[in-house]
């Protein structure tokens, strides 16, 4: 046993979920709670001088005013996160945790646990929805074990696996809060590699059957939200299931009662370790000044927990689509977020990452390659009094 920040005593199972030997690399790693601490702290807002000097840049283009709408919006946004007007996002990747649930014991999934790792074996050789769009795209795609409840003997796969799946949030916390805090680091320390190795836009996505059950609960709690007011119905189930999917969420809450305020409670006592390590991820893009794309409900999830814990940590995250799943709009909310298209989309995996990196490779090349009205020999006069205020809504009395 080994003596705990709050002078509890940890046991070997306190670390291990769903039969996981890893004890061993839990021992020695009491001291996250500082490490995340002093990650934090080193995140700062954007560069509001780049960004002025690329809003200035994009009035001087040769067009409307405002006429390139939220790619305008981006290329600014893009200038504070780098501190360049002009950039190039060249290097794409795409992180995707995988992991599995315990709570898939009280039958809140359509599929079987096995999937989770046989659609993560699938990301990593190409045949999944989020690889077939990424290699369109030109996007890289990592896929990692984060708490796959299998061995993967694969070397397409990166293994950073805490355990062997997570308990049954229904009988339990998830897992130890350790557990949590490490796959947070974990995810942090993913998304400084990707940089290391070049990489100048991320984005987040994931692979667990059961993990709307597990996002439903984090969003609930650190909502406020009743269990029905942030919870579809994931990859598909019948009333029934739906029903039994709330039941179980709100037994989970009640069990472990995990605190609102603290999130590394919250993921650990209702999470997974895939919401844990994407948080990680989005902490970590922004404490490597990246911009990072937000996917569909579990990755939204997992960017306010990001939020939560990393104010700053919001600057840098771009969204991608509108989630199918009904909670998306609370964590979008909160953020002060607005995704940038709406396709009905419902996969997850990451898949609206690749979509959205080709609207950032947009709003670059407008900025970039775009004339000036003086290199079009365009005399701009003509724009001064619309430019005053807003000359292109049609507004009509009702």
């Amino acid at each position: 046993m080994i003596a705990r920040a709050d002078k509890t005593e940890l046991k070997k199972e306190d670390f291990i979920a769903a039969g996981s030997n890893r004890w061993r690399y839990m021992v020695d790693k009491i001291q996250y709670e500082d490490k995340l601490k002093s990650i934090v702290e080193c995140v700062t807002g954007l560069d509001r001088d780049a960004q002025e000097k690329a809003k200035e840049y994009q009035s001087r283009l040769a067009k409307p005013p405002g006429s390139l709408g939220r790619l305008e919006e981006l290329s600014i946004r893009l200038a504070g996160i780098t501190g360049r007007v002009h950039n190039k996002l060249d290097k794409k990747r795409i992180l995707v945790l995988c992991a599995d649930n315990g709570v898939t014991e009280e039958g809140v999934a359509s599929a079987p646990q096995s999937v989770t790792y046989a659609q993560t074996v699938n990301m990593a050789h190409g045949k999944s929805g989020v690889a077939v769009l990424a290699k369109q795209f030109g996007c890289e795609i990592c896929v990692c074990d984060i708490g796959v409840n299998a061995e993967i003997k694969d070397p397409k796969v990166v293994d950073r696996k805490i355990a062997f799946g997570t308990r049954n949030i229904a009988k339990g916390a998830a897992m130890a809060r350790e557990q949590a805090l490490l796959a947070v680091i974990r995810g942090i320390g993913l998304a400084c590699d990707a940089v290391d190795e070049g990489v100048n836009v991320l984005g987040v996505g994931e692979m667990g059957i059961g993990n709307t059950t597990t996002s439903s609960a984090v969003l609930a709690v650190l909502t406020g939200q009743k269990a029905e007011a942030v919870t579809g119905r994931g990859a598909g189930i019948t009333d029934k299931a739906y029903d039994n999917k709330l039941k179980v969420i709100r037994k989970a809450i009640e069990l472990n009662r995990p605190n609102k305020n603290d999130v590394i409670d919250v993921l650990s006592k209702v999470g997974g370790f895939d919401i844990a390590a994407m948080t990680g991820a989005f902490i970590g893009a922004a404490y490597r000044r990246v911009p990072v794309v937000i996917d569909g409900f579990i990755s939204v999830v997992a960017a306010l927990c990001a939020y939560r814990l990393c104010p700053s940590a919001r600057e840098y995250m771009i969204p991608s689509h509108r989630s199918f799943e009904i909670g998306y709009q609370a964590a979008m909310e909160e953020m002060g977020l607005k995704p940038l298209f709406d396709l009905g989309m419902r996969l997850g995996e990451g898949s609206g990452c690749p979509i959205a990196m080709m609207m950032l490779d947009g709003a670059c090349a407008v900025i970039n390659e775009m004339a000036t009205f003086e290199e079009a020999q365009i005399n701009d006069s003509y724009l001064d009094d619309i430019r005053e205020g807003d000359a292109f809504s049609v507004k009509r009395e009702s």
